[in-house]
């Protein structure tokens, strides 16, 4: 099998957001299947996953970074060594949103490339009674103004987390093969039955 010169083998992904967005629930909750709901403060983690498809081996590092803001030297490491990023606030949480402008701005800055991989994530879509950011809003900046990727999803009732996952990896230009041999790693994957208007942005993305 012989893989397009674009195509990696090997990819870093970093999550990123403020503090109890639910980063690490969504990293958990694609790699284990699991739900911990009690907040457990991260400094930083990396997980490890590899994938053989058709004989190719392709290696997904998943990074978790601190929702604390003290450590900028290692953010901005992290930021360096990444080839694509989720940016995740909460749907419940007004604040966190402004967080993951702040952190796309600084992810620009340090890449030097208004193109990099971006995947904004709309986590605890579930609390439908707490929800204080309009879904509408939040896409017509990412997609229309940024260029970047825009989707909701819940760690806790595992809604679109898969999809954010096969977004990243799309992004970050590994073989395309990848993206079945993902789908079929359980069968117990939701599709994602949302409507979504039509874009026609390149850079935007669409869940099928």
């Amino acid at each position: 099998m012989s893989l397009d010169v674009k195509e990696k083998t090997q990819v870093r992904l970093v999550f990123m957001g403020a503090a109890g967005v639910g980063k690490t629930a969504l990293i958990r909750r694609f790699l284990q299947d699991t739900f911990e709901p009690k907040h457990r403060r991260t400094v930083e983690e990396l997980h490890l996953k590899e994938y053989e498809v058709a004989g190719v081996k392709v290696t997904v590092h998943i990074m978790d970074t601190s929702g604390s803001y003290s450590f900028p030297a290692m953010r901005k490491l992290s930021i360096q060594n990444g080839d694509a990023f989720a940016l995740v606030y909460s749907v419940d949480d007004p604040e966190s949103l402004e967080a993951v402008k702040s952190l796309r701005e600084e992810i620009l800055e340090v890449k030097e490339d208004k193109c990099t991989p971006i995947v904004v994530v709309g986590n605890k879509k579930d609390r439908l009674q707490e929800r204080r950011v309009s879904a509408d809003v939040v896409l017509a900046t990412v997609e229309l103004d940024w260029n970047n990727c825009f989707l909701e999803a819940s760690a806790k009732e595992n809604d679109n987390v898969t999809e954010v996952f096969r977004e990243l990896l799309q992004q970050a230009n590994l073989p395309s093969c990848l993206s079945p041999a993902l789908l079929r790693r359980r069968e117990t994957f939701p599709k994602d039955t949302g409507v979504r208007p039509p874009m026609n942005k390149t850079n935007s993305c669409s869940v099928s």
